[in-house]
């Protein structure tokens, strides 16, 4: 029973102190209320100065487009296919430095023009009723302020203001070369007309009207001139995010001006297509050229051909072949025709062969040029290759070389690659022997043709080779055919999805309700957190309750804080509630008297820890509400080290103790009266140079013993019992010890050698006064023990509760 009794109590004591913290903490609103509202002001403050920031995007697909007039057998743009990087390349390429630097020198973004706003100069672009064309090939001034102010709708004034301390350059943007430039004033002024040509030692240059937009007299902008290699950096930000699973990239960019964005979105897909196409019909382009060059040579040995078979027809009279004649002419020259075609083939076998045995990456095969190739096994199988050497690329950047599916990817390339050498192979060897039955078809019709006669011979011959050469002819003029078509009917694989465009989107930065959320929050948190700082390093005494948590030494009650002009509070302001609090101490101290002292003297000593905790206000106060309660009283001053009572009475402090206990002056000398009924005062006297051997004499039991006789209260004003011992020496004369304390000075370690004393019953009699006690705190909220705060159960003092703090009435209420 007792065991859940103490759990209970427990209980209410562990919630009684998180109400009193959130109380605490509560009780400071006005310090939260001020932090979010600095917070909210510096959110307000940032959000409108802040630079604004948009963000805009365009979508692009990127996919291998092939001219559908072509078979894969006939195109001169032939590849063997399988998957493709392209996505990955493009993504490259846009946030390439050459790329962008090709695509701010097409927007000339080199140039900047700017205007004066609110808290910095604004980018304009686009806005501005004016474009600057610069002349080519020319030096301009680089990195300085050129200022544009319009006179009226025809012309404006044009001006520089150079800076001595600065140097300044000039460039050239054709081939970006750089010189110095010293100006010969520090301020130039011009008035220019639109179109006119301006022609400066740092300017060369023209200001064009833009149609639509209205010039305003006044207004002012300025130019400002940038390197290329600083522009292009700026403007590497383009975020290219390709979509997973798909062929689609979404382009991205953020920017103070959303007609620069637009423009550079859209420009960089442009000049990205263009490259890429170029890219794309290179290869055609190269072919075609090989492709012309044998044309032309075949053109040639044709014209050579057909003029030596004239002149032999004219020479021998002979004009036709015979039957015979033309029947071998007709053999010989197909197989001509298709030993050629074997060779040819045989020849790209071996190359594709060596490709094979002498690379690792297979992701760029070289497709054949002119050859078709009538094995789809082999299309395949170098298409499957092709596909596994770019997907082992992908797995390589993503993977280490031990993981699984990278061993199984190279395995299948092995594989692939060995079934592929021996088709090509097989197939080489299928070829020779098809070129070799050929070749022995021809030795049957060659014997058969050296039977002819050697005229028909000769012609034969000719006739032979001006097929050939005339069947190459045509073949070279079809693949000369498809390689201009090719090029011509070739689109980039860049198509455009979603062009970027100004919608009226909104910024992105700053983020107005993110950055109040967050005010509002750091303004709520950083109170918390000063306030949980304060009350962890704080070691001072506060509160009643803190004392109790902190010695077993009872609390006899608290007194407020002083407002009289001295310490006699209680004689000078008798209605006031410190004098009240002190009532009420009278009142609680009589508990602590025996029962054998009820009608006797009773001595009384004031101690404190340290100097500066109101121990003589609260013996000068003490002795003045006995005193005018109608009891004889004393207040004798034994801090000899700080002698201090004598001033509030306005009493000399020539004699006293000390000069008592030196067997100077005797005790009716030393006792002065004061302005207070029934209150008699013994200053300490002189400082002396041994005040604890004074103490300590047996002269110090007579004084007190004697004072006894007289007086039916003795307040003794001690010294501060943990700087010295003297009070430990005098507490055996008291009938009862109060032990001061005060608010928010008191530290709380300075009881642990009370507690100790009091623990080991060296001290006894003895109970806490707590000083300079405010009824509302810095923590909100006063207590119920009023002024007298109570004893035991012996609580009868004052119970007046001045100013709670709203929350202390609403937590009471609730209570209720």
């Amino acid at each position: 029973m007792d065991n859940r009794f103490n759990f209970i109590e427990n209980s209410s004591e562990h919630i009684s102190d998180i109400k009193d913290y959130l109380l605490r903490i509560v009780s400071n609103w006005k310090w939260f209320v001020l932090a979010i509202l600095i917070a909210l002001s510096i959110a307000y403050y940032f959000n409108i100065s802040a630079e604004k920031i948009y963000g805009l995007s365009t979508t692009i697909e990127v996919k291998e487009k092939q001219n559908p007039l072509f078979s894969t057998g006939t195109n001169i743009a032939f590849n063997w296919g399988g998957v493709s990087d392209k996505v990955e390349s493009i993504r490259k390429a846009l946030t390439s430095r050459s790329h962008n630097e090709n695509v701010v020198k097409e927007l000339d973004f080199y140039v900047d023009y700017l205007k004066d706003g609110r808290f910095r100069q604004e980018d304009v672009y686009g806005y501005t009723p004016f474009e600057i064309i610069l002349q080519p090939n020319q030096h301009q001034l680089l990195n300085c302020l050129i200022k544009i102010e319009f006179i009226n709708d025809d012309s404006f004034n044009l001006s520089v203001e150079f800076d001595p301390e600065l140097n300044y350059n000039l460039i050239n943007y054709k081939d970006e070369s750089v010189y110095k430039f010293h100006p010969e004033s520090l301020s130039f002024t011009k008035k220019f007309s639109f179109d006119e040509y301006i022609n400066l030692p740092f300017l060369k240059a023209q200001l064009i009207r833009v149609n639509g937009k209205k010039i305003i007299e006044n207004e002012t902008f300025y130019l400002k001139l940038n390197s290329i290699n600083d522009v292009t950096g700026r403007y590497k930000n383009v975020r290219a995010k390709g979509l997973s699973g798909t062929s689609l990239i979404e382009l991205s960019q953020t920017g103070s001006n959303k007609n620069r964005i637009v423009d550079y979105l859209n420009k960089t897909v442009k000049v990205l297509a263009e490259v890429e196409l170029e890219q794309k019909t290179n290869y055609a382009r190269s072919t075609k050229e090989f492709i012309d060059a044998q044309f032309k040579s075949t053109s040639d040995s044709l014209k050579i051909i057909e003029k030596n078979i004239e002149n032999f027809k004219q020479q021998n009279s002979i004009y036709n072949l015979s039957a015979q004649g033309g029947e071998i002419f007709s053999q010989t020259t197909g197989l001509d025709k298709l030993q050629i075609q074997f060779k040819d083939r045989i020849q790209y076998f071996e190359n594709l062969e060596t490709y094979i045995k002498t690379n690792d990456n297979y992701s760029k095969i070289p497709a054949p040029a002119i050859i078709n190739i009538e094995d789809a096994s082999i299309s395949g199988m170098v298409g499957e290759l092709t596909k596994l050497s770019i997907e082992n690329e992908r797995l390589s950047n993503e993977v280490t070389p031990n993981h699984p599916s990278l061993k199984l990817n190279n395995e299948k390339i092995i594989t692939t690659r060995n079934v592929l050498l021996e088709n090509l192979s097989s197939l080489k060897k299928a070829t020779l022997i098809s070129l070799d039955n050929s070749k022995q078809r021809l030795n049957s019709y060659n014997y058969k043709l050296n039977k002819l006669p050697n005229k028909e011979q000769k012609l034969l011959n000719f006739q032979r080779k001006y097929s050939l050469t005339e069947s190459n002819y045509v073949f070279l003029m079809q693949k000369r055919y498809e390689a201009d078509i090719a090029i011509a009917a070739s689109v980039s694989d860049i198509t455009v999805l979603d062009s970027a465009k100004d919608t009226g989107q909104g910024t992105i930065l700053p983020r107005k309700p993110f950055n109040y959320m967050i005010a509002l929050l750091l303004g709520a948190i950083l109170p918390l957190f000063v306030i949980i700082a304060m009350e962890i390093f704080d070691n001072k005494i506060h509160t009643a309750e803190e004392i109790e948590r902190l010695t077993p030494i009872p609390v006899l009650g608290v007194v407020g804080k002083n407002s009289a002009i001295n310490n006699l509070a209680v004689f000078l302001k008798p209605k006031s509630t410190v004098a009240e609090s002190f009532r009420a101490l009278r009142s609680n101290i009589q508990f602590l008297f025996d029962r054998s002292i009820k009608d006797k003297s009773k001595t009384i000593v004031v101690t404190s820890s340290v100097s500066g905790e109101g121990k003589t206000f609260i013996s000068i106060n003490m002795a003045t509400v006995f005193a005018l309660g109608g009891k004889k009283t004393i207040l004798v001053g034994l801090d000899l080290r700080k002698p201090k009572i004598f001033g509030d009475f306005e009493l000399t402090n020539e004699k006293g103790v000390v000069n008592y206990l030196i067997a100077e002056e005797n005790l009716p000398n030393i006792i002065q009266k004061s302005k207070i009924p029934n209150l008699d005062v013994i200053t300490a006297g002189p400082v002396p140079p041994n005040p604890s051997e004074l103490l300590i004499s047996s002269a110090t039991e007579e004084l007190i013993n004697t004072l006894k006789k007289d007086y039916d209260y003795i307040i003794l004003d001690t010294p501060p019992i943990g700087l010295v011992s003297d009070a430990l020496e005098l507490l055996k004369y008291a009938d009862s010890t109060i032990y001061v304390l005060r608010q928010g000075y008191t530290q709380k370690g300075m009881l642990r050698m009370i507690n100790e004393k009091y623990k080991k019953e060296e001290v006894s009699k003895i109970s806490i006064v707590l000083n300079d006690f405010k009824i509302k705190t810095k923590y909100g909220y006063g207590y119920g023990y009023g002024y007298g705060y109570g004893y035991g159960k012996y609580s009868n003092g004052y119970t007046e509760v001045e100013n709670q703090s709203f929350f202390k009435k609403l937590f009471n209420k609730k209570k209720s």
